[in-house]
């Protein structure tokens, strides 16, 4: 027996890292939310390592806080260890990464969830969409609840049809032994969407007790750590050290002799894994060259005994992994708590998404992270604020917010997906943004605050906090473009002590900060600024001004993608009439629908002479539509 049980504006399906996100931006925009999950204890589980950040997936969180989403706060009240990554390299891939105690991490965000207004934590299990004249009205839940909504997201993460694989056992199990979610997914197939199957592992855990620290090498915290969000200023967390040990010729040995027991090879596993998170016996075959691989053994919180074995990912019988734990330097004795898996689960095919992650098919329908076919915590997340905010839009008849490739990784990430595609669980890189210069791990609020407040996330003392933090850097700019340093005695130490030329005659102030060896310590040592700035300004400051060429050619690129991205194509165009352009061309064309010129030339098989085409039609169609009044 069905019967109704509510109305809301919003219902998110799932409470991992998209649900979380997505749901509280929905309720924070003012829309009455519910969010529905398989298990209350389970809210932003981490079935896979207990972390956050890290090259690309750090930006991410960094913009999640920026727009005024809840990771980074929740990882800095949470963290165990906090290290940034890259230093000796420029500050494009500048990236910060957190060790979570992954059970404060979730107890923390529940809580948060549990006391955010007009939002309503419930524990279900959503078998079935109702859709009513081709839009989303709702979801059914196991028990019968008749659920009604404006908009539903659906952030289901590896649970759809979840199959766990440790060599020839299989069954079906969503992470951590959780129930699948089945039916949902015959439920989308009906209702008309193309799925594909994918693949993601984890590794064994073991015990602390029983691993042999000496053989390893400490990786320690910051001395002086940085935060994901610029609301945290400081923090009395202790932090706990991971260490690093590497597999051995022993350990490649076992994988070569037991490969017919592997599933990957052996044909058991049908879902594609990804590229750039590969199984250890993967790791193996692929780079057989290679005599050792790092392996990092990471806690998983403060009150518990459990390692993570970072790099060991694995679907092996239960026997051969625990051979191969013993084949690896401090990790002879080790005793094995949960064994490595494999997880098969559906995904939707993500070119049937908007760039606001609406379907094409259906109205009022949502979906964001690992069903729409990435992996990863942080690209969950990203996708699930962006969700959230624009299905809040939708119920408030507002415009969907877009973010384009230059104003984060965000962008990079979503159109990717909607655009291109993927074949495999999207991993985002740094390599993947053409305008990282741009996107940096420092300038996160320069780039998207301004965009949060605009869209209620952002509170007025906040951003307050950040129009001072912005003007502040503007003034302190001026000053070095207009002071000039003299050859004194105390300039001149100081360029001696930096190991750089000695001046001859007076300079600004910004040239000897562009200078590679002179670091914004120098400045202040030779003309203190009558401006109050913290650290993060002073940072910010160097960054600009020994970039800034760099800089200005990139935002000359952006202005050349603006363009292209300002010219829109409306929805109804029919590419099969368009005479002259390639027959792979009009199939993506039509079967993506690309919103603008700008993502119309990102499709893969769309080439520039069919973009040439498209704009002489576009210009024709325009004056014809105008032409009717």
């Amino acid at each position: 027996m069905s019967y109704e049980a509510g109305n809301y504006d919003v219902i998110v399906i799932g409470a991992g890292h998209a649900g979380c996100e997505a749901a509280l931006a929905s309720a924070r925009m003012g829309c009455e939310t519910v969010l529905i999950t398989l298990n209350l204890d389970m809210v932003a589980f981490m079935p896979c390592n207990p972390s956050i950040g890290g090259p690309a997936k750090g930006h991410v969180v960094r913009e999640i806080d920026a727009l005024g989403g809840e990771m980074g706060k929740n990882i800095d009240k949470t963290f165990i260890q906090m290290r940034m990554l890259n230093t000796g390299k420029g500050p494009a891939v500048h990236a910060l990464r957190a060790q979570a105690d992954k059970f404060d991490y979730q107890h923390t965000m529940k809580e948060t969830i549990e006391k955010q207004e007009r939002l309503t934590l419930r524990q279900g299990m959503v078998e079935e969409l109702i859709v009513e004249d081709g839009v989303c009205r709702g979801v059914v839940t196991k028990t019968g609840a008749k659920v009604y909504g404006k908009a539903v997201i659906v952030t289901t993460g590896t649970y759809l049809r979840g199959k766990v694989i440790i060599g020839d056992l299989m069954y079906e199990s969503g992470p951590n032994n959780q129930q699948p979610s089945v039916n949902l997914s015959h439920n989308l197939r009906s209702l008309g969407f193309e799925l594909v199957r994918f693949k993601t592992g984890t590794p064994p855990r073991i015990l602390k007790e029983s691993i042999d620290f000496d053989k390893t090498v400490i990786q320690p915290g910051d001395d002086n750590p940085k935060f994901f969000s610029y609301e945290t200023t400081e923090s009395s967390n202790e932090q706990i050290p991971c260490w690093l040990t590497y597999t051995s010729g022993e350990t490649h040995d076992i994988i070569q002799q037991n490969l017919h027991r592997a599933p990957m090879f052996s044909g058991a596993i049908e879902g594609t894994g990804p590229r750039y998170c590969p199984s250890i016996e993967d790791k193996v075959v692929r780079f057989s060259d290679k005599p050792k691989h790092q392996i990092f053994l990471e806690p998983e919180g403060r009150n518990t005994s459990e390692y993570y074995v970072q790099g060991l990912s694995t679907s092996m019988p239960e026997d051969v992994q625990l051979s191969i734990l013993h084949s690896i330097p401090g990790l002879e004795q080790a005793r094995m708590m949960r064994t490595g898996y494999a997880i098969e689960y559906d995904a939707i095919v993500p070119t049937q998404l908007k760039p606001s992650l609406e379907t094409k098919r259906i109205p009022h329908l949502f979906t964001a992270g690992q069903i729409n076919g990435t992996s990863g915590y942080e690209e969950a997340a990203g996708q699930g604020i962006m969700a959230g905010i624009n299905a809040a839009r939708c119920v408030q008849g507002k415009e969907p917010v877009i973010l384009d490739r230059s104003l984060g990784y965000i962008g990079v990430l979503i159109d990717d997906l909607v655009t291109k595609g993927t074949n495999e669980p999207y991993r985002l890189l740094t390599s993947r943004a053409e305008y990282r210069l741009l996107l940096r791990h420092d300038n996160a609020d320069l780039r998207l605050t301004q965009l949060g407040y605009e869209i209620g996330l952002i509170d007025e003392s906040r951003y307050r906090r950040f129009l001072h933090k912005k003007e502040t850097v503007e003034l302190e700019l001026q000053r070095l473009r207009s002071t000039k340093a003299r050859p004194t005695e105390l300039v001149q130490s100081v360029l001696k002590e930096a190991g750089s030329v000695e001046l001859t005659n007076a300079v600004d102030l910004e040239s000897l900060l562009r200078r590679p060896e002179i670091v914004y310590y120098h400045i202040e040592k030779i003309s203190p600024s009558p401006f109050e700035l913290t650290a993060e300004m002073k940072e910010q400051v160097e960054i600009q001004l020994k970039y800034s060429g760099y800089i200005e050619k990139q935002l000359l690129q952006v202005e050349r993608l603006r363009k292209m991205e300002s010219k829109k194509i409306p929805s109804d165009i029919d590419y099969s009439v368009i005479h002259g352009i390639a027959m792979e061309a009009k199939q993506k064309l039509t079967n993506i629908r690309p919103i603008s010129i700008g993502q119309a030339s990102r499709i893969s098989g769309v080439t520039p002479a069919d973009i040439s085409i498209l704009l002489v039609y576009l210009e024709h169609y325009n004056k014809v539509v105008a032409a009717r009044g």
